[in-house]
């Protein structure tokens, strides 16, 4: 394994440091701004599109698909470092590099599953940033981190699939510019084989019978750059059976070929989260003065920070070397590797910031600073894309049948 950055890397990171600091840095407050001076709360701000121009401009598009006649064709080792540079603004930057979920794990399955007319159609505006996207598989009334539990149906009917069901938390459904749904429910509920149940099709959003209902707020937050977190309700919603991605009883498949890679880009930029809590705590710790000398020569200081830095160093290695893998032996080969920086990620980093916030004192937790925002999307990275406690009862087994 070497670690090292390659040349195209290095370019291309080179060049994503330079944005951030000329672009992106500047227009968090600009952001902010803009957005209250919005008809709606989920409009885009002016300054978000600028960005997404200059991104483009400057090549630094689509650097999440390793698909080179979609993408950038980069690969996972060489991507890591750039998703974790955008981690350090996680509102602005991924979106302005057209690299955020959900559109990244829809992307991918329209690349791979994909018809040539559902890519003409959907795919194509998407990789041009025209349009936005969500993926509605999580439902209220079922445990989620079990996919089997779905119950929305998908029923054929003629040349029509009529879709009924209630979803929830469906991220980027708030935004006016999200056009189409991937919806998972089940073709075949009834069927022997329970992960052959479920499909996924394509749904527009303006399909009668759908409705975006409200948004959900996390820890109080709207998420509103995200494009909001929404609950969508299917009422006999009608679609061409041709909007079926892949095969019927394919869907769990293609869920799983989905959140592979979300998981890792999601860890990619906690790892910037992180290292952007510890830049603020640093910072923190040398212009504040508690009982007659600075923070920084406080004890407990010292061994935050020093915890943060070697915890960083740890996360960062096991997700390139699960990157790695990912390129060398596939999805399905670093399976393992995979689980466990989704298990281990979100919760050091939850701490990382925690700690941050301690040091801010009441700033911490306040708008003034991006902390508890933070804060709120590492937290729920230890639910989304399956809880920590379902990773770690598939790895435990996978370790146990070597012994059994």
């Amino acid at each position: 394994m070497d670690f090292a950055f390659d040349a195209r890397t290095e370019e291309l990171r080179a060049k994503l440091l330079a944005f951030m600091d000329a672009y992106v840095y500047p227009a968090e407050a600009v952001a902010e701004e803009q957005r209250a001076e919005l008809a709606s709360p989920w409009d885009t701000p002016a300054v978000v599109e600028e960005l997404k121009a200059e991104a483009r401009r400057q090549g630094l598009w689509n650097l999440f698909l390793p698909d080179s006649e979609y993408g950038a064709g980069l690969t996972n080792l060489q991507y890591a470092p750039l998703a974790e540079i955008t981690g350090r603004s996680p509102q602005l930057a991924p979106t302005a590099l057209n690299c955020a979920a959900p559109d990244t794990g829809n992307m991918e399955v329209l690349t791979q599953f994909g018809d040539d007319t559902q890519k003409k159609q959907w795919l194509e505006p998407l990789l041009a940033g025209e349009i936005r996207s969500a993926f509605a598989m999580t439902e209220p009334e079922v445990a989620s981190s079990d996919a089997t539990n779905i119950t929305t149906l998908i029923e054929r009917d003629g040349d029509d699939y009529v879709i009924t069901g209630r979803k929830w938390y469906i991220s980027g459904a708030m935004n006016p510019d999200c056009k189409i749904f991937i919806v998972m429910g089940k073709t075949d509920p009834d069927g022997a084989d329970i992960r052959r149940q479920q499909s996924m099709v394509l749904v527009p959003r303006d399909t009668p019978g759908v409705t975006v209902k409200r948004a959900m707020r996390v820890f109080g937050y709207e998420d509103h750059y995200h494009g909001g977190h929404a609950e969508v309700v299917f009422d006999r919603a009608r679609v061409p059976v041709s909007n079926l991605i892949g095969e019927e009883g394919g869907g769990f498949a293609i869920a799983q070929a989905r959140l592979g890679p979300g998981r890792i880009h999601h860890c990619m930029r906690l790892i910037g989260m992180a290292e952007r809590a510890i830049e603020l705590m640093c910072r923190r710790a040398v212009a504040r003065e508690a009982f007659g000398k600075p923070l920084a020569q406080q004890g407990v200081v010292h061994n935050w920070i020093a915890d943060a830095r070697v915890a960083v160093e740890q996360l960062r290695l096991l997700v390139l070397k699960t990157a790695w893998m990912m390129d060398t032996v596939g999805n399905r080969g670093a399976h393992t590797e995979i689980q466990a920086i989704k298990i281990a990620t979100p919760r050091t980093v939850v701490d990382i910031i925690d700690r941050a916030i301690q040091l801010y004192g009441a700033g911490g937790v306040s708008q003034d600073f991006p902390l508890a925002e933070l804060y709120a999307g590492a937290r729920t990275l230890m639910i989304a894309d399956g809880p920590d406690e379902v990773h770690q009862r598939s790895l435990a087994r996978r370790e146990l049948k070597k012994y059994l």
